[in-house]
C-alpha cells in the first residue's frame, strides 16, 4: 500500500526530511489547533516518515553492495548513543 508523496517531500534530503518530521511532531504535540490542520499535518508527517524510511533502506542497500564489492572485508562496529565507536564491540 504505497502512496504517492506530494514532489515537495520527493524532493527532500533525509535530513530535511527528518528535520520537518520533527517540526510537525512537536507541532502535533503542542496541539491547540483545528482538527483539519492536525490531520493535515499528521498526513504530512506520515509522508514525511515514509521520504525518511525509503532514504534510510536506499542508504542501507548501498552499504550492504560496498560491503559485498570489498569482499566482506569491512567490519562492523556497535556505536553507543554518542555515536563513539566501542574497540572491542561491549557496552
Amino acid at each position: 500500500m504505497t502512496t504517492q508523496m506530494p514532489p515537495d517531500i520527493a524532493n527532500l534530503t533525509f535530513d530535511e526530511a527528518l528535520a520537518e518530521l520533527q517540526r510537525t511532531v512537536a507541532e502535533l504535540e503542542a496541539g491547540g489547533g483545528p482538527l483539519e490542520a492536525s490531520i493535515a499535518g499528521y498526513e504530512r508527517g506520515v509522508a514525511l516518515h515514509e521520504r525518511c524510511a525509503v532514504l534510510l533502506a536506499d542508504a542501507e542497500l548501498r552499504v550492504r553492495r560496498l560491503v559485498e564489492r570489498a569482499g566482506g572485508a569491512l567490519e562492523a562496529v556497535e556505536l553507543r548513543a554518542d555515536d563513539e565507536a566501542l574497540p572491542d564491540g561491549s557496552g
